[in-house]
């Protein structure tokens, strides 16, 4: 972060109009840790504060890997804790909410999960972990593919629609 309000700046005079940060944690048995969330989200938190001073609409982007074997559930569960603890530090740091993009995972197991779950599946938990965490200010999502082919993120995709 250091240096980032110059840039944001240099970058509003050439033009952008948006940023992008993104945090990336992994699932396993025991991780993310409270800590890891805890810090990516206020990072993701100073950023995007630092982006509204320049006059940039920060993307907001905590990214769940799918690396691992974890289940639907579990993912769910991370990200349900990671979008919370993304929102709290964005209020905590008082980012103008209406001015922000959201740029979350899918919830999806992970690629190694012997236990295949339907585009229906994945769109029912993904959605409940939206309702659950995201406010309604945020005008704005856009989902990440986050290591699926362009057809599977397709029909997850058209089943959340």
């Amino acid at each position: 972060l250091d240096g980032l309000s110059e840039r944001c700046a240099q970058y509003k005079k050439d033009g952008a109009d948006f940023g992008k940060w993104r945090a990336v944690l992994k699932i396993t048995s025991t991780t993310p840790s409270q800590l890891a969330i805890q810090e990516n989200a206020n990072t993701l938190a100073r950023y995007a504060s630092i982006c509204q001073q320049n006059g940039l609409v920060p993307i907001v982007e905590p990214e769940i890997l799918p690396d691992g074997d974890h289940d639907l559930q579990r993912c769910q569960y991370v990200t349900e804790k990671v979008l919370a603890a993304v929102y709290k530090a964005l209020n905590d740091h008082h980012v103008y909410l209406e001015g922000t993009l959201l740029k979350p995972n899918m919830v999806t197991a992970g690629h190694s999960c012997p236990k295949k779950y339907t585009a229906q599946d994945v769109a029912i938990a993904t959605v409940t972990t939206l309702l659950r965490t995201v406010p309604a200010a945020v005008p704005g999502i856009c989902f990440l593919s986050g290591g699926q082919s362009e057809e599977e993120a397709s029909v997850n995709l058209n089943a959340m629609n």
